[in-house]
């Protein structure tokens, strides 16, 4: 079997703290630059934590310590750009580690295209998501769905993207998100006027960004090649199933158990 060359390593990671997730990143983004792994997507929902990037401030963070500790909320100071957000339960959070010399070394464009490929998500669900000329992010009716902020290293991206999906828009109360005044925010849950969890959004939200990068997404069986280019025998194979990914496959499923890395490959439609 002739395997694409460029390929999107798809990774869920569930629940995790932000500090290991951060963590996961800064190995993965050293492997990237030395070229062991492919183009990779980590997608994880964090415990309540509040982020601060380059361009924030504590004085956006609105309420006390003790609130935070009251409701268990971690605070960090981060190397992205950007200002405070809010991650937690309900929200899909995505650290797309893409080399962008593979992708015109553009890093305005590729914030373009993150946009991008979460629009594409939400017009599956029958929703129109716009840019704000203004801010990077998505928004539906004037109020954000989506935030970005990103890291570059050597050219490869790291931090990305958080898509609300159901999440307790209470601890956004707390913040001034990204520093914004202005503008509220939504999740999709509220925009449908009915339940949405992240497992139903999960697998698209890999698809729609492979598809904006031209990548393929590929199940995992095996050792990656360095820059993604897969031989045959090299334990990359192509994942046909739709409830392969984050979800619990059926039986015979060649895709393995949740939370394992299987990349479902799913027709425009």
């Amino acid at each position: 079997m002739t395997l694409p060359e460029r390929v999107l390593q798809v990774t869920n990671l569930g629940r995790q703290g932000y500090a290991e997730a951060y963590a996961r990143q800064k190995e993965l983004v050293s492997r990237r630059i030395a070229g062991e792994i492919p183009d990779t997507l980590l997608l994880v929902e964090h415990p309540h934590v509040f982020t601060i990037g380059r361009g924030g401030s504590r004085e956006h963070l609105l309420v006390s310590q003790e609130t935070l500790a009251a409701e268990g909320i971690e605070v960090y100071e981060i190397d992205r750009g950007g200002d405070i957000t809010y991650h937690g339960p309900g929200q899909i959070v995505g650290y797309p580690l893409l080399d962008l010399k593979e992708h015109g070394k553009d890093v305005h464009r590729a914030i373009h295209m993150y946009e991008e490929a979460l629009i594409g998500v939400l017009a599956e669900f029958g929703v129109v998501g716009e840019r704000d000329p203004r801010y990077p992010g998505v928004w539906v009716d004037g109020a954000k769905i989506a935030a970005i902020g990103i890291g570059i290293r050597r050219w490869v991206t790291f931090h990305g993207f958080a898509f609300n999906i159901n999440p307790d828009l209470r601890f956004f109360q707390m913040i001034v998100p990204c520093g914004i005044t202005d503008k509220p925010v939504t999740s999709l849950a509220a925009v449908l006027g009915r339940p949405v969890t992240p497992a139903e959004v999960k697998p698209r939200v890999a698809q729609h960004f492979a598809w904006i990068f031209s990548l393929t997404l590929l199940e995992n069986t095996g050792p990656v090649s360095p820059q993604g280019r897969t031989p045959a025998g090299s334990g990359w194979q192509p994942c046909s199933r739709q409830d392969a990914l984050f979800g619990a496959p059926g039986p015979g499923s060649p895709c393995g158990k949740e939370d394992e890395d299987c990349l479902p490959v799913f027709p425009r439609g």
